[in-house]
């Protein structure tokens, strides 16, 4: 009995040890990935850095795509839950939709989200998957807050992915040209200017 515990007790050991590993490699590897951009990375680096071997950065992500790819599906993650809590705080549907916009271009102002998510990521992991990560978060939300806008006639009914894709596409570039010093005050206007012309007319 006191073995079979042993035993339990190692294996809960060496699963927390590789969780925590795997942990130390994400926010190593994220905050390299954000400050030199992906092709100055090296992963035996982010492995030193992390206070592990390079072995077990292989073992954890297979490459550096590995490593970046899952970096990319954490920051993607947090964007979505920063896009749905801004649009929660609000009952009106409209004003979800505008305040879910605005805490995406909002979030260009982080590094990470800039450089990882908006600069590398296309390129690295290609548009498809990019995109296919993109829908999965923030996307995802923006999609079904028009979807009920339409429902509910504040703006015209309509198919909703080509105008989904549209704004996302939109405020990707307005998210960038913030974080690359453009104007917040200003990027907000255009897009609440941009956001009115939606609105179905009485």
């Amino acid at each position: 009995m006191r073995n079979a515990k042993a035993v339990r007790s190692m294996a809960v050991s060496r699963a927390e040890q590789r969780a925590a590993t795997r942990r130390a490699l994400l926010a190593e590897g994220r905050r390299r990935f954000a400050a030199d951009g992906y092709h100055h990375v090296v992963l035996a680096e982010v492995a030193r850095g992390a206070g592990v071997t390079k072995g077990a950065a292989y073992h954890h992500f297979d490459s550096k795509v590995g490593l970046f790819r899952a970096v990319v599906g954490e920051i993607q993650q947090e964007l979505g839950e920063r896009v749905a809590t801004a649009a929660e705080r609000h009952e009106d549907l409209w004003e979800q939709l505008r305040a879910g916009c605005r805490a995406f271009l909002a979030a260009g102002s982080d590094p990470a989200v800039r450089q990882i998510l908006l600069v590398d990521a296309p390129t690295v992991l290609g548009w498809d998957e990019w995109r296919a990560m993109d829908e999965e978060s923030s996307a995802r939300h923006l999609a079904e807050v028009l979807t009920a806008l339409a429902a509910a006639g504040i703006i015209a009914d309509q198919p909703v992915e080509p105008l989904a894709r549209l704004l996302s596409g939109a405020m990707n570039e307005a998210a960038l040209w913030i974080a690359r010093g453009g104007d917040p005050r200003a990027g907000e206007q255009a897009l609440d200017r941009l956001l009115a012309g939606l609105r179905a007319t009485a």
